[in-house]
């Protein structure tokens, strides 16, 4: 037995052109579309259920030679859907008519407006959850840079304190090697050389301190520059996307005002 691909053609175009039809706003399109997707379908089951025989009804045809009774059944059922869902929709046709003039379907401007505020309060929960995060972090930045100043203040309290020391033990070992020196039995002129050579490399070690001291004063202070950028650059940021909301929430509102303004035209409205 040859199969016809013609039935499984035409089936397919009704399907997909009764699919493109009920994508539509017209609701005339979309009538057109329920009946020829329905009559796809039909078509189809009835191609489902083999080859044509002879009526099903026992004593009058051979059991070999009779068709498949369950498609009739279904597409009969099927013919009866969707004539009630066409009458149904000639009735929605109708009325649409009536109210408006026209059988295209608006949008819904009352869920358009739910969806607005719903929309409103997203944006207002995320600006709320960001000026909380900028809120945490500014508090962690400056947490932070206390904690440095402690630090850098600890710091140069315990090098305070090392110099102090370090002083009182030269002035110790000043005198003591004054002292040995003495008992040595040096000149005085040999005795302030030696002292005069004691107290440059004592200079020395003070100079090399106080750069160091410098240099870590010099790093705090970019530290804390860097530290300025940063919050500034943050805060710039905030006001960007704070700004982008606001406006993106206020062209949201002009559209929906703009869609409602054009749902309520008086030129669109008919007689009822």
């Amino acid at each position: 037995m040859t199969v016809s691909l013609v039935p499984f053609v035409a089936s397919g175009t009704l399907v997909a052109a009764g699919v493109t039809l009920l994508l539509e706003r017209s609701l005339v399109r979309l009538l057109v579309g329920v009946i020829l997707l329905g009559n796809g379908v039909n078509l189809l089951i009835v191609m489902a259920g083999g080859p044509a025989g002879e009526p099903p009804i026992l004593g009058v045809s051979a059991r070999e030679r009779m068709a498949d009774p369950l498609p009739q059944a279904m597409v009969l059922t099927s013919l009866v859907i969707t004539l009630g869902v066409t009458a149904f929709l000639l009735a929605v046709v109708h009325r649409s008519w009536q109210l408006t003039g026209g059988d295209e379907v608006q949008d819904d401007t009352e869920d358009r407006r739910v969806r607005l505020r719903a929309r409103r309060g997203e944006l207002a929960r995320s600006v709320l959850a960001r000026r909380e995060a900028y809120r945490r972090l500014v508090e962690e930045q400056r947490a932070e840079l206390a904690r440095l100043e402690d630090a850098r203040r600890e710091r140069e309290r315990g090098e305070a304190e090392e110099l102090e020391r370090q002083i009182r033990d030269v002035n110790v070992d000043l005198g003591r090697w004054l002292q040995e020196h003495k008992d040595e039995g040096l000149s005085s002129e040999q005795l302030m050389e030696r002292f005069a050579e004691a107290q440059r490399a004592e200079e020395a070690s003070k100079e090399s301190r106080r750069e160091r001291v410098a240099r870590m004063r010099a790093e705090f202070a970019r530290r804390e520059r860097e530290q300025a950028e940063r919050e500034k650059e943050i805060r710039r940021r905030l006001r960007e996307r704070r700004r982008q909301a606001r406006r993106e929430m206020r062209e949201a509102i002009r559209a929906d005002r703009e869609r409602q303004a054009r749902a309520q035209d008086p030129e669109l409205e008919g007689d009822d």
